[in-house]
């Protein structure tokens, strides 16, 4: 660790305690940045100074990100300057945003899956690499911050949670003294990301670190933050220190409404369970009986080593019904995506759709079927990135606009500004790239695309990961809506108050088998939390 007299560039007084304005350590200054017809950042004045966290927030598209992407070096601005401890700076490159001491936690990973983590966290570093150093600095990280890891693991076979881990600790390892982390919980469990920003305010305080934490949780950042900065449409509307804030206006400042007590509970992480089935906020059991549209019996699969990724897992859906997956990231829940999205093999074991039996791990078949899938990682599974947004609503099937074996341009455009209209997707029309979306507006097209295609069942793996607030509304309404259209829903999420308010029905998964099952009005933290831990019900 640095000490903390090398960071205090500006000669001032940062403790706060002189009688002259500490200088920021970043200060963007009418920064202003478009995207086509598209203004990402309008203008946007914002100061961050050392010794203090930063919360910036914001709806999906709100320009926070791209924000943050300028101060890497990733954009550039079309117009306003950055200054680092009061001197402006031309900040062209990640390597020159590196050598003025700036290092970010991207939300979507960036890391090679065919290496180790010791291999990916020494990437891009100069002079002679010396493995032993890199390991040793990694396990000391990972006992500061609480994000143990393996360094010899291969990234490929780790679980979004720990690459989220690695992610971090590649950033830290270049001891940054302006840290930017975007969205770094949004696969870590509660106790990982309380233990990591303990440690980070204490490096803060120490140190004179400045940090940017941007995120849509209200609660991490009421809790973790000094200071908070609200952006909507590009523009900042509000500023506010985080011991004077709450979380129904660090709401209403993010989307310009009021929003539901559920979504705003949801973005909070609060829990809100009651063991008295009468409780009104609790979701009645689907009372239908009729005869499963998804049947899943005894399904096994191995991976590398005979490990056991689905154990004997049996599963029934019903129309009309949303069940609800809950369990530890990395008990089998991407696997049961797998499976469903035909990229899996089973030992043993079947998937019937309405009775027919469906050919597990061969291509689309899952989909000829009847079963949408929104995948846990949609820059992974969901979409490309390099392609419109309109050739990305029909990647699935593109028999409704197709003539004679070819896409109609026309029908393609059609209907993607019909997606567009009835989604309500932000963008430049159908020609813009995905990569030019927001990531809630990325993946109200995964949503568009499927439900497109009429399915029998819709399977949402992780479907708000990442998303705020709005966002959050959003898709739980579109859930609800597809069930009590006579979709059958699986909704496979690691955040429990989610599953709490969407789900009929909860099953909990651990070490790839079912270990329980409850209805929602029945539902108490308590015997969840046994089950998840793998204690039958």
């Amino acid at each position: 660790m640095s000490s903390p007299g090398s960071l205090g560039h500006s000669g001032q007084d940062h403790g706060g305690t002189g009688s002259v304005e500490p200088v920021p350590a970043v200060a963007f200054n009418n920064i202003t940045k478009t995207f086509g017809a598209v203004t990402a950042c309008d203008g946007v004045d914002l100061s961050v100074h050392r010794g203090r966290i930063h919360g910036v927030l914001g709806e999906n598209g709100a320009g926070k990100s791209t924000l943050m992407k300028m101060l890497i070096g990733l954009v550039l601005p079309d117009s306003g300057s950055i200054a680092i401890d009061g001197t402006t700076q031309h900040i062209q490159s990640p390597l020159a945003a590196a050598s003025l001491g700036i290092g970010m936690v991207h939300q979507h990973f960036s890391l090679v899956d065919a290496l180790t983590v010791w291999e990916n966290v020494a990437l891009g570093e100069a002079g002679k690499l010396d493995p032993d150093a890199v390991r040793n600095r990694i396990g000391d990280i990972a006992d500061q911050y609480g994000l143990m890891i393996d360094p010899d693991a291969q990234v490929g076979s780790l679980s979004a949670g720990l690459r989220q881990r690695v992610e971090i600790i590649k950033c830290l390892r270049r001891d940054p003294n302006i840290v930017i982390f975007d969205e770094p919980t949004s696969v870590l469990t509660p106790d990982e990301s309380v233990q990591l920003f303990e440690s980070l305010r204490h490096v803060v305080a120490a140190e004179g670190r400045a940090v940017v934490l941007v995120s849509h949780k209200l609660d991490e950042v009421l809790h973790a933050t000094d200071d908070i900065t609200i952006m909507r449409q590009g523009k900042v509307v509000d500023r506010l220190e985080a011991a004077t804030a709450d979380a129904p206006t660090l709401a209403r400042g993010m989307v310009g409404r009021e929003v539901s007590l559920r979504s705003e509970r949801a973005a909070l992480g609060v829990l809100d369970v009651s063991a008295d089935p009468s409780d009104s906020a609790a979701k009645p059991s689907n009372p239908n009986d009729s005869a499963p549209v998804l049947r899943i019996q005894n399904a096994t699969a191995r991976g590398i080593g005979g490990v056991a990724l689905l154990d004997d897992l049996s599963i029934e859906l019903r129309a009309g019904e949303i069940v609800g997956v809950a369990g530890v990231e990395g008990n089998g829940q991407r696997e049961l995506g797998d499976l469903l999205s035909s990229l899996l093999s089973l030992q043993s074991g079947t998937v019937s759709i309405d009775g027919v039996q469906v050919p597990d791990g061969k291509s689309g078949a899952m989909a000829r079927a009847g079963i949408g899938v929104i995948p846990e990682d949609r820059h992974d599974s969901g979409i490309v990135l390099d392609m419109s947004l309109a050739e990305n609503l029909v990647l699935v099937d593109q028999s409704a606009v197709a003539r004679r074996g070819f896409i109609d341009g026309s029908a393609l455009r059609d209907f993607a500004e019909k997606m567009i209209d009835e989604f309500a997707i932000q963008c430049s029309g159908p020609d813009a790239p995905m990569w030019s979306l927001s990531g809630g507006n990325q993946q109200r097209v995964v949503l568009a695309r499927e439900l497109s295609q009429q399915p029998k069942v819709l399977v949402a793996a992780q479907p708000t990961r990442g998303l705020d607030v709005g966002a959050i509304e959003y898709m739980g309404q579109r859930l609800e809506a597809a069930a009590e259209a006579g979709v059958a829903v699986l909704l496979i999420s690691s955040e429990l108050e989610e599953i709490l308010d969407l789900a009929h029905r909860i099953v909990v998964m651990n070490s790839g088998r079912i270990v329980g099952e409850v209805d929602r009005a029945d539902a108490n933290l308590e015997s969840l939390g046994l089950m998840m831990g793998g204690a039958n019900a």
